[in-house]
Formats: structure tokens, sequence, C-alpha cells
């Protein structure tokens, strides 16, 4: 794949895939950033549904080299059509954030419409795509975070917000259907008081405590995102169709990719960092389709 943006997690540069593969061999140098948009450059002998020139945007393993490059080899079936209404750069800003809310909310915790949503981290990378998700799932949506991103986490669907500075969830909530847990630490252990007994804890985190789970009669459960061509394909369409938009924090050249993963040290912006490595425009340039309710929003918005 001719790479046009990749997308980075703040977090990989300390992932032991990130230096060594699934059977122990290190694998140094590096190349970070697993979240890209492109065009297919080239096919294997055995690939028959993509062609050369098809603009595709995909999630690579973990265990293989990024995509903070020029080009990339993806397997196929990580590979789908990428959304034809938003830029590389704002498609790059997806596969592993949307994956990651589709999977926790779709296909771990089940969420269904009329449910209640507690949101974690509702601003950060994961958390954007999440409270979009569960929003057009037709669940109620609380989301915790800063207070300077509450007007943004409202504008992404969310219909109340706790500001984690001044108010204590805790104290606040009981009888949640779902959680979805992005921080981790004492916001995790304090997330099992507010579920309704049968209520999911999903966590991105570390794997949850099994103690606390059987206390409070909940089912708790970690996992990590993997790359789903129909997932990728649902999310496509869904930016088509106006119900699900890219947040980007900010974006840097292929060359400032140093200073890109320096851009998280706290406080950090909403949404996802993009190093772009074959300009397409502006992100946020690209409207929606007509019949959209949403438009692409830079963090600042």
């Amino acid at each position: 794949m001719a790479v046009h943006a990749a997308a980075i997690t703040f977090a990989e540069l300390d992932w032991d895939l990130s230096w060594t593969t699934r059977d122990g061999t290190a694998r140094t140098p590096m190349i970070p950033a697993h979240e890209v948009s492109g065009t297919v450059a080239a096919l294997g002998s055995d690939v028959s549904d993509l062609a050369t020139g098809d603009e595709v945007y995909a999630l690579v393993d973990f265990d293989r080299d990024g995509a903070a490059a020029e080009f990339v080899t993806v397997p196929a079936a990580a590979v789908a059509a990428k959304p034809r209404s938003v830029t590389h750069t704002e498609a790059a800003a997806l596969p592993l954030a949307a994956l990651t809310a589709w999977q926790a909310l779709v296909d771990h915790a089940g969420l269904g419409p009329d449910e209640t949503v507690l949101i974690h981290g509702a601003a950060g990378g994961v958390g954007v795509y999440a409270v979009q998700l569960a929003a057009s799932l037709g669940a109620r949506v609380i989301a915790t975070d800063l207070p300077e991103h509450a007007h943004m986490v409202r504008k992404l669907g969310a219909d109340d917000f706790i500001d984690v500075t001044t108010q204590s969830f805790d104290e606040l909530l009981s009888d949640i259907d779902v959680v979805l847990d992005t921080q981790g630490g004492t916001t995790h252990d304090r997330s099992y008081r507010v579920l309704r007994p049968g209520g999911r804890l999903i966590t991105l985190v570390a794997p949850p405590s099994r103690q606390l789970a059987d206390d409070h009669q909940v089912h708790a459960m970690f996992f990590i995102v993997r790359p789903d061509r129909a997932e990728l394909q649902r999310i496509a369409a869904m930016v088509d169709a106006g119900e699900l938009m890219p947040v980007i924090a900010r974006t840097f050249p292929l060359a400032d990719g140093r200073s890109a993963y320096e851009s998280g040290r706290l406080p950090r912006r909403p949404g996802k960092t993009v190093l772009v490595v074959r300009g397409d425009g502006d992100a946020g340039a690209h409207p929606f389709g007509e019949n959209s309710r949403l438009r692409p929003l830079a963090s600042g918005q």
C-alpha cells in the first residue's frame, strides 16, 4: 500500500509487540503507526478483490511493522475501501480507534437501544468514536472527561457529561448497563459500583478484577482490538452516511514523527494524531454526504 496518512497511538512505543514478534524475534528498527489510509500499490498473487489504485484503509496487526513510511505491506483481509467522503488524513484516524469502539460496544458489550452506557475518557482517541457509535445504537450516553471537552463530547452525541475534576461519577450514577473503561486505575475500580447486577464492564487497559466482578455480580472483560475488514466496511458506511466523523487532534508531516509522539505529553488534544505522508488537503476540509447530520471535526471545535 502507498501510504497517504498514518495515525499514531502514543503508547505503542512501549508495547512489547512493537519491538518483538510473537515468536520472540527482535524487530529493530521498528516502524510504528498501525492505522493507515492510502492506495493499493501492488497485490499478492492470490488477491482478486482489490485492484491497484484502490483507495483503502486498514488496521495493521501490532506484530507487523506499521505505516509511518512511504509504503506498507498489509494482509488483504485487513484492508477495506476507505470512506469516500473524507480525505486520507481523516480516514487514517479511524481504523484502530473506531474499530476498538465497535468491538467494545457491539461485539463484546452487545449494547442495545434504550440501554445506558458510561464512557470514560470520552474525548480520547477511542472515546470520541465510542460516544458517536453508542448514540447511533440508540443508547443513552453518559461521558466523563475534563471540563474543556464537554461541548465537543456533547456535540458528538453524549446525553450527559461528568466533569472528572469536580464530580465523582460513582456518587452520581447507578444501574448503568455498560461501562467502557479507557482509563484503568481507580476509575476502573470505582466503575463496578455503578453497574446494575448483570451489567457489563469493558476495559481497554488491563484484565479486570474477577473478585470485583463477582462481588458486584457483573460481567467484566478486557480485549485487544483486531483487524476486521467487514467491520471497517461498516464503519466506512457510517462515515459516508454522516453517522460517524473522524476527530483529529493534530497532523504532522512524516519527517516530524518524533514531534508527533512528543505531542502526546499531557494535556492532550481530543482525537487522533495523524502523520501525513502524501498530502490530500487539510483535515476537515471535505464535507460529509448531503444527508449528513455531522461534519468533520477538529478537536478545537
